[in-house]
């Protein structure tokens, strides 16, 4: 008899209550959750490596006699273990070890050992491998894949292979077209296959996973033309009024995605469009224009930022050019007195606010608009799918507002045609006149000084300088510089300098003053945190320091150096490091110093990190994909297109209705309601 796959995983042996707890974490419940729930990566385990071959950063199977098994007393009290396979000699440390531990490995001739080996002082070691002892010298082993699983605090990989080892041997059915033995594989590769073996599972699981997902998008774009939202023709000219007043001319590329915008919103089908450009190419102003066409037909535009410090500089900007326009602009923030929060939310009830612009304040049930048309999130990253969607039912029962998507992280193609089939896209491919070039430049810390005494110099010359910092105090357990005591450092060795400082901890208004402090240039040089990443423009700051800039993506770091060369000045960019950094690190750096491209700079980050952090799925707890890989298998794309396609087809039979149906339930089970199947 086949299990059924939505068994209550507390039904399996060996799962009790605070296991089935533990697993709940994972997003595990049923049986087919558990199965489903894939490993990340495998261990090779195929092959011993001789010792003079193991190479510091890699992890490998090793064996050899041990020579010497003795406690060292240095910093730390350590037992350490010395292997000699007769081309070689590596240690294994222990930190944490018992009497009986130490003893048996001092009596043990013979170690078999698994981890990762690393430089110490010009020595090989390995801090607490997983090892087999042998009385004998070994003459076989089992080549084994070891698989390895995301899991959570009080799950140990040991159990959850023998959980998965339980779920295995019963007898199950193939489910949603994916066969139980090519999940089986994944869960518990067979003595003898390869990681290309496992590649090729991965690949075929991959495409009903990403086929499945083209479902669900092209779903919800067949629901938004299914519903209806308020047509905002071209009405009173306000917007060639706005032009004509910003005494800039707009690029080529901002016409065309203010066009696009335009004429989305003159269509009954609620518009949903992503506008993607690099830092400084101009989209605030794009949702300037879109705001103005709904304010001229007295319809209200809700504008939402990640962070209250975004918040009031769109606050700022909109209110500069759309208020002598007539148009009233209205911020909503956490930070509001009770009394202040009464008087804006009547205000936007009773439809005396054209543009509300807000942060997370913006979702609250108690924010009631009077004719929401518009919808504008901007750092779409910033927010998970519900979040923003929940701007979309403020608007009534009658019609769905418009919906424009902004985002100063360039999106890789590879991403773009995977996860937003059911957006319209575009892109702002050129940036403003005028904008200046950045060199940007890797320094050691141990060079810090040298970095102050280039900052005294253009502070001389009545130049501005962002310092950065990752931290915001000091931290026991993290090694990075802190913004508070990098203040102080600078205010005693640059005295003739008004600084000020910026973190996430400060109340919304003493921020908004610092910040207006800094762009009126009452102060020369700002130390900040990460608050400063987005939406903040002072053309007078020509330098970006960061510290701890190894600690940091690609993403967070361009958005960073965007700050700059906003100006007619030369600009430049500092990233300090401390000494040791990773590979991946590395990259970022050298990416960095290398190359201002935006698009480049996201595909990098791709490679380095994966789309959950790019496109902030991680941060916002959703679920990514399970078992695809955009990097690995973007290959499949025009495939997974043509399947999806061809399942959507008004000519599909009923086994092609089942397969899609199966796909739904099993990789998009949250979506699956999208499609009508």
């Amino acid at each position: 008899m086949s299990v059924d796959p939505n068994e209550r995983i507390s039904l399996l042996k060996g799962v009790g209550p605070r296991l089935e707890s533990t697993l709940a974490k994972l997003g595990i419940f049923c049986y087919s959750d558990l199965l489903l729930h894939l490993p990340n990566r495998y261990q090779d385990r195929t092959q011993i490596v001789p010792l003079n071959q193991v190479e510091a950063g890699s992890e490998c199977l090793i064996e050899g006699e041990i020579v010497d098994a003795s406690v060292q007393f240095g910093r730390r009290r350590t037992l350490k273990v010395t292997v000699d396979d007769g081309t070689g000699k590596v240690h294994l440390s222990f930190f944490h070890f018992s009497k009986f531990q130490q003893k048996h490995l001092e009596k043990t001739p013979y170690i078999r050992a698994y981890g990762e080996f690393r430089a110490y002082a010009q020595q090989l070691s390995c801090v607490h491998p997983e090892y087999e002892t042998f009385s004998a010298e070994p003459d076989s082993f089992v080549p084994t894949l070891l698989p390895i699983y995301p899991t959570t605090a009080g799950l140990g990989q040991a159990r959850l292979r023998n959980l998965l080892k339980t779920l295995c041997n019963l007898h199950w059915p193939d489910i949603a077209g994916t066969p139980f033995t090519a999940l089986r594989f994944l869960h518990q590769p067979p003595a003898g296959a390869s990681l290309s073996d496992i590649a090729k599972v991965q690949e075929r699981i991959a495409f009903d996973e990403l086929t499945a997902y083209y479902l669900v998008m092209q779903g919800r774009a067949l629901k938004r033309q299914q519903e209806t939202a308020l047509i905002l023709p071209q009405a009173g000219g306000l917007g060639r009024t706005l032009l004509t007043n910003l005494g800039f001319q707009l690029t080529g590329a901002q016409v065309r995605v203010v066009r696009e915008v335009l004429l989305d919103l003159q269509q009954p089908v609620p518009m949903l469009r992503l506008v993607q450009g690099d830092v400084g190419s101009g989209k605030t102003i794009i949702a300037a224009f879109a705001a103005i066409r709904a304010a001229e037909l007295n319809c209200q535009t809700a504008l939402m930022a990640p962070t209250e410090l975004l918040a009031e500089q769109h606050y700022l900007n909109f209110s500069q050019w759309l208020n002598p326009l007539g148009i009233s602009v209205l911020l909503l923030t956490g930070q509001l007195t009770a009394k202040e929060q009464r008087e804006r939310l009547e205000k936007i009830k009773n439809g005396d606010a054209h543009v509300i612009i807000g942060t997370h304040a913006l979702f609250q049930e108690k924010v009631v608009f009077h004719q929401l048309a518009l919808s504008i999130i901007d750092e779409q990253h910033r927010f998970g799918v519900h979040q923003r969607m929940t701007l979309q039912h403020k608007s009534g029962a009658q019609h769905r507002p418009h919906q424009l998507v902004m985002t100063a992280t360039p999106i890789p193609r590879t991403l773009t045609m995977a996860l937003y089939t059911d957006m319209d896209v575009s892109t702002i491919d050129e940036l403003p006149r005028g904008r200046q070039p950045i060199k940007t430049h890797t320094v050691q810390s141990a060079k810090r000084a040298q970095v102050v005494e280039r900052v005294r110099r253009i502070l001389e010359q009545g130049q501005q300088a962002y310092w950065v910092c990752t931290l915001i105090e000091e931290s026991t357990e993290i090694d990075a510089v802190a913004a508070v005591q990098t203040h102080t450092a600078l205010a005693s060795a640059l005295t003739e300098f008004r600084i000020g400082l910026l973190h996430g901890r400060m109340k919304s208004d003493e921020k908004v003053a610092v910040m207006q402090a800094f762009k009126t240039k009452e102060l020369d040089l700002l130390v900040a945190t990460t608050v400063v990443e987005v939406g903040v423009d002072v053309p007078n700051a020509t330098h970006m320091i960061i510290e701890n800039g190894e600690r940091l993506g690609l993403a967070q770091l361009h958005q960073l150096r965007g700050r700059v060369g906003r100006g007619q000045l030369a600009s430049h960019c500092f990233l300090i490091f401390n000494k040791g950094l990773s590979g991946a690190a590395k990259v970022r750096l050298n990416a960095m110093r290398d190359s201002q491209d935006g698009f480049y700079l996201a595909e990098q980050d791709l490679k380095i990190r994966g789309p959950g952090d790019i496109l902030g799925t991680r941060q916002a707890g959703e679920q990514g994909f399970r078992i695809a890989d955009l990097n690995t298998h973007a290959h499949l794309m025009p495939r997974v297109v043509e399947k999806g396609e061809l399942l959507l087809s008004a000519e599909a039979g009923s086994s092609n209705a089942s397969q899609m149906k199966n796909l739904l339930q099993t990789w998009a089970p949250t979506d699956a309601g999208s499609l009508s199947v």
